[in-house]
């Protein structure tokens, strides 16, 4: 084995539990580098019962504690940009004792602490992004974030790499690696890693839903402002008034998003739905087996068009029938994958490929689940992606 590397991880998502989003990726990337002997410093916001979550991982943690940090903190917008000023001066600081080999951002948050440590301390640095953040933000409500300036936040974020010619990059998707070679970043430098799923965690389900029971449409997720839009809404409304007795399941935190969505969806005739509320990781399968349909009803953004998402391919691993609409990065992976359809980015033609699964027979698709389950579980399992992530990692190190 060649010789254990120091790592600065920098995130600004508490690293565990995971909060869901790209947070979950952290803890199988960490998990690989210290099992190959690197010693992994994390530097993060402060969780519950740290000195046990070190114990377990194998890491040093140092911990920002000046305010809570997360994605359902309040004002969380303020304090990510604020955020990486301080974290930038954690590591400069433990780095004057720890003599790191290589610093491992994970996000753009903290990318941008991370490049000014790349000038500050002449280390080399990998930038990994799990999405392009801001651009999730071409959906929001132009009261809350003028288009100009989002335009100019996806330049800004897009830029990193080369504003501080860092070492190496990680992408999310073939899609985001484009858009990085396309602002000036060299090609050979980045490692489109995709956004992966535990297989342990997500089973193909043996049992299908009884066919007398109501259909469940399924979506779970942190439910950001990006994630139910009005291509969910109208295709409740289309599946609602051609499958009245539809059930929609909607598994996650009950965020404001997701209220305003139901309060709206709420006025549709024969509209049902179910809310369980938070559902650990490991538990998130048994709200996926017994349903009928799952859904990505995304909104078209820069952001969703470079997003690997997760959902789908947990759905898939599961063996549910999936409808998504028609994001670049997971189009190409997926477009010839018989459990996924795709629709146009509009709520009727979303509805009407919900409509079109419920309808379709079950020996029109079952037979084929166990090699769509196995495909994603060979090729898209943590352990698979992070071993390639940390492989990249070392040779940026040892360049």
């Amino acid at each position: 084995m060649s010789t254990p590397l120091r790592i600065a991880f920098l995130t600004h998502e508490p690293f565990y539990p995971p909060s869901g989003g790209g947070s979950a990726e952290a803890v199988y990337l960490v998990q690989e580098m210290s099992q190959r002997g690197h010693q992994v410093h994390v530097f993060g916001p402060r969780i519950p019962d740290a000195e046990a979550v070190a114990r377990r991982f194998g890491v040093r943690l140092h911990l920002f504690t000046k305010w809570e940090m997360g994605r359902y903190a309040k004002f969380r917008n303020f304090k990510y940009l604020a955020y990486p000023f301080f974290l930038e001066r954690m590591v400069a600081a433990a780095a004057a004792t720890e003599k790191f080999d290589l610093v491992f951002s994970q996000h753009a948050i903290s990318a941008v602490a991370a490049g000014k440590l790349k000038t500050r301390l002449h280390l080399p640095v990998l930038m990994n992004f799990p999405d392009l953040l801001t651009g999730f933000m071409e959906t929001w409500p132009g009261y809350v974030a003028p288009k100009p300036l989002v335009r100019a936040l996806m330049r800004y974020e897009i830029s990193l790499p080369v504003r501080y010619a860092v070492d190496g990059v990680g992408a999310i998707s073939d899609e985001f690696a484009r858009r990085l070679s396309a602002r000036g970043y060299p090609p050979e430098k980045i490692c489109p890693i995709y956004y992966g799923y535990d297989g342990q965690a997500f089973p193909l389900r043996t049992e299908l839903p009884a066919p007398a029971l109501p259909p469940i449409v399924v979506m779970h997720g942190s439910f950001d402002a990006h994630h139910l839009g009005a291509i969910a809404l109208d295709a409740v409304r289309v599946v609602a008034a051609k499958q009245p007795a539809t059930v929609f399941r909607f598994v996650g935190r009950r965020t404001a998003g997701l209220e305003k969505f139901l309060h709206r969806a709420r006025a549709i005739p024969n509209f049902k739905f179910e809310a369980p509320g938070f559902t650990p990781y490991a538990e998130m399968s048994a709200q996926l087996a017994g349903a009928t349909v799952g859904i990505v009803p995304y909104e078209e953004s820069a952001g969703t068009h470079c997003a690997f998402v997760a959902k789908i391919v947990e759905y898939v691993a599961t063996g549910l029938p999936t409808v998504c609409t028609p994001l670049q990065s997971v189009q190409g992976y997926f477009k010839s994958d018989p459990l996924v359809k795709f629709s146009a980015f509009n709520g009727a033609d979303f509805g009407r490929k919900i409509l079109d699964w419920l309808a379709a027979p079950v020996a029109s698709w079952q037979p084929h689940a166990a090699a769509s389950s196995a495909r994603v579980r060979a090729e898209l399992d943590w352990r698979p992606l992070c071993r390639k992530a940390v492989d990249f990692a070392e040779r940026t190190a040892r360049a």
